[in-house]
Parts: structure tokens; sequence; C-alpha cells
């Protein structure tokens, strides 16, 4: 057997024990939002959160898309400078015994202890937020075990939710991060898409591999509806398969939201059937997050 295809059958094998690992024992609830580039999954990630916070809970908010939005639409300051975990390589390598890029040998961990990583790169926002950014692997096929994939996995894997405490992951666009398992462990998942086709079948794909990775509930959430007449034409052309969704949500298109960006902050200011259906949201997740 080649050096390749020892690898890829280590991996296979690594994979299948990573993904046999038992479920969380949380009181708290995991939601991770995912869809098509540019639909709007860092905005609505950054409004749930804050409303979360406002009403009381305490709040982790990961952003695991390479493109590091989430801070900023947190208020983080644009010039705070911010390493990704995944960027971090002498703690990737303190953890799971594997400095990326490096060979991958025979000493990889696959459960580093990452008890210490909230402490140790987590940013505070003003309101209170502890927010997490992940990055992204450097091998960014599907299934890669690299060094640093194996310590974003331990690390929301690890993390057990206390009462009030809840996990907001804004993926990176597309569906790669359920290849990689991210997401493994999370009872819901919130897809969204804009009301076109070519969004909408990214949308459904999100949506099948969530339910493959074991996630319960999984929301779909149509932006940026201009009219009646388009929400209408979308829903015609869905049909059915909208049955497979646990909760449909409808958010306008919302000048405000280009306005204020990146920072949300001001959106939360002010009264506007916008903010009430994020709401919504925000209430329904938490209505199925208690649910046993």
């Amino acid at each position: 057997m080649s050096d390749s295809e020892e690898r890829k059958k280590r991996i296979y094998e690594v994979t299948e024990e990573l993904q046999s690992k038992g479920p969380h024992n949380d009181k708290g609830f995991r939601v991770v939002i995912t869809g098509k580039g540019g639909v709007g999954k860092t905005t609505l990630t950054a409004l749930l959160a804050k409303l979360f916070s406002k009403s009381g809970y305490n709040v982790l908010a990961a952003d695991e898309d390479p493109q590091m939005n989430l801070p900023f639409a947190l208020g983080i300051p644009r010039d705070q400078e911010i390493t990704p975990i995944s960027k971090n390589f002498d703690y990737i390598e303190e953890k799971v015994g594997a400095r990326p890029g490096a060979s991958w040998g025979g000493l990889l961990s696959l459960n580093p202890d990452v008890s210490d990583v909230v402490d140790r790169f987590g940013v505070k926002t003003d309101d209170g937020i502890n927010l997490l950014v992940m990055g992204s692997v450097i091998q960014a096929a599907a299934g890669c075990l690299c060094p640093e994939n194996t310590l974003l996995e331990a690390t929301m894997n690890y993390i057990c939710l206390r009462e009030n405490e809840i996990i907001l992951m804004d993926t990176q666009a597309g569906v790669e991060h359920f290849g990689r398992a991210l997401a493994k462990g999370f009872k819901q998942a919130v897809v969204v898409t804009e009301p076109t086709f070519n969004s909408y079948q990214v949308a459904l794909h999100a949506a099948k591999l969530a339910r493959q990775l074991g996630i319960s509930y999984i929301h779909l959430v149509i932006s940026k509806i201009i009219d009646n007449s388009k929400k209408n034409k979308f829903m015609e052309m869905a049909g059915k398969s909208l049955d497979g969704f646990d909760k449909i949500f409808t958010l306008p298109y919302y000048d405000q939201v280009l306005n204020t960006e990146p920072d949300i902050t001001p959106l939360l200011n002010e009264k506007s059937s916008y903010i009430d259906k994020v709401n919504n949201i925000a209430q329904t997740l938490k209505a199925y997050g208690e649910k046993k």
C-alpha cells in the first residue's frame, strides 16, 4: 500500500472514530447558521447573538467563516487584530501534537484538551458576547483531518453548555463545513437562502447534509424578500421541498442593513418589522433548544 493510500485509510478510520463520539449533554443549546455566500448569514448570526445576550443569555458566537466578518458585525473595531485559532500554529501543535504543514505522522491527538481555548483566544464584545474566531483549515477538502481541523472539531465538541448558555456558529459559504463535521453535536441548523433557484439549491444540499449529521431541527430563512410577488414565486418554485424544514421564516430586504454594515448594532436601536422577524426567529430557536 502506498503512503497516500495508507494515509487515506487512516483518515477514514479517524473520521469514523470522531463521528462515533457520544452526543452532548448540554443544558443550553447550540445553533449552526449556514447558506450560500452573500445571503446574510453573518448579519443574522450577529443579530441573534445580540438579541439573546440582551435577554439574559450567555452567548458564545463562533466564527468559522474564513472571511472573519462576524467580529465586525458584532461591533469589534475594524482595526483590532484578531488571530484565528487555525492560524495559531504554536497552540495547535501544543494541543494536537502536529504542526500545520508538517508531516501528518502518527502522533495526532484525536481528543486534545481545549478547555482553555475561550479564555486564551476569546474576545468579549462591549455588550458581553463571547466571540471565538475559528478560521479555516489550510487543506479545505471535505473530511480533512489536518491538525487545524482536529482542533476545530475538538473545540466545538468539548464545550458543554450550562443553562442559559448558547453557541451560535456562523459558517463559511456553502456546505463544506458539514463535510468536516464541525457542526456535529449541534441540535439546530438555520439555513439561509435568497429567493432564487441557485441559492435554494445550496440550502437544500446543506439541509440534507445537516440531517445526515444528526442535527434534529432544520429551519429555513428566506432573506431579502422585496415584495409578496417574489415571495410567492419562490414558494411556488420550492414546492413540496419546503416540507423538509421544521420552521420557515422570511426576512424582507432592508436598506438599513447595508447602511449600517459592518456593525449591525444600530439596527437594534430602532423599531422595524425586520428586527421583529429576527426576534421571532430567536424565540423559535429558544423553544426548539429547550426540547429534550
